[in-house]
């Protein structure tokens, strides 16, 4: 069951019920660790710093306060209308397959488009199936390959979708 309101997501399910809020300071270090534990080039520590503030960045906490997963996502402004960027999502390895992925995409996506958002990008690795199915269940298409995009040489697929006004 999925309940939505101005700031708070929640989604339960057969194992943890889980929340959505914009990320803090205090929420960096868990972060980071899920980053690490999830990508083979993780972002630094500094990166994250840069888009706290951000009404797309966002975690995921269980009902023990824990983090277990966070999305970054922000609008350029293009013309008439922003287009939004999903830079960076992750849950953390023990919550994989929880819905948490699906429902901090979610809410990002509400936020960019709340945000006045008419397209959203995103990169991913072309052997990351689970990510590809996530993006496609939201409506996200392929648009280019990027050759070598990541520093181990794996090709970035660039996916699109839009957002209804």
């Amino acid at each position: 069951m999925v309940i939505l309101s101005e700031t708070v997501s929640t989604v339960v399910t057969a194992v943890t019920p889980t929340s959505v809020r914009t990320a803090t300071r205090a929420d960096l270090l868990a972060i980071y660790h899920i980053e690490k534990a999830s990508f083979p080039q993780p972002w630094p520590f500094s990166a994250f710093e840069r888009f706290l503030g951000e009404p797309g960045f966002l975690v995921a906490w269980d009902d023990e306060g824990g983090v277990v997963g966070y999305v970054v996502a922000d609008s350029v402004p293009n013309g008439g209308r922003a287009i939004g960027h999903v830079k960076d999502i992750a849950v953390a390895p023990d919550h994989r397959g929880e819905g948490i992925g699906r429902q901090l995409l979610s809410q990002a996506l509400s936020i960019l488009g709340d945000n006045g958002v008419g397209w959203v990008k995103l990169e991913v690795r072309d052997g990351n199936e689970p990510a590809l199915s996530l993006y496609r269940e939201f409506g996200f298409e392929l648009r280019r390959r990027i050759p070598r995009y990541y520093a181990d040489g794996e090709t970035a697929l660039v996916m699109v979708r839009p957002i209804e006004a």
